[in-house]
């Protein structure tokens, strides 16, 4: 109902998403996704991982970390978009770097260039000790009404 409401639209919408008292989307609140700071152009999003998260050889499931990215590029792209205007995702490359168990892990999305339609983001992944684990790169393209 959250959603259906359009709460999350525009930079302001997607702000409410580190707020306490605000509800997370419902996929990044199954996941375990958590809102660290949304600034304009920048994102930074949480997550705990551990065995639920494992592929078949034990280290975290690369889905897993595209999700994490995906949510603090997707939010870092959506700070820069006006009221109305929307986006969608045209690409994500996704590197792994280090394998990951059982950790917290903090991704950071940052703008790297953004024109009038398309725009480009790049996300760090990080451990505990501040490691690499994964790097991330996406394309959005801006949608108007």
């Amino acid at each position: 109902a959250y959603t259906d409401a359009g709460e999350f639209t525009g930079p302001e919408g997607f702000a409410k998403l580190v707020e306490e008292t605000t509800p997370t989307w419902p996929y990044g609140a199954l996941a375990g996704l958590e809102a660290v700071a949304i600034d304009e152009g920048e994102s930074r999003w949480a997550m705990d991982v551990g065995p639920e998260h494992a592929n078949p050889m034990g280290t975290v499931h690369g889905g897993v970390l595209c999700d994490l990215g995906d949510a603090a590029m997707g939010t870092a792209y959506m700070s820069t978009v006006k009221p109305e205007e929307s986006f969608t995702t045209v690409d994500l490359t996704a590197n792994f770097l280090r394998p990951v168990r059982t950790e917290r892990l903090e991704a950071v999305g940052r703008i790297v260039h953004r024109g009038r339609r398309v725009g480009f983001v790049e996300c760090e992944i990080t451990n505990e000790a501040g490691k690499l684990v994964a790097s991330l790169s996406s394309t959005c393209l801006t949608l108007r009404d």
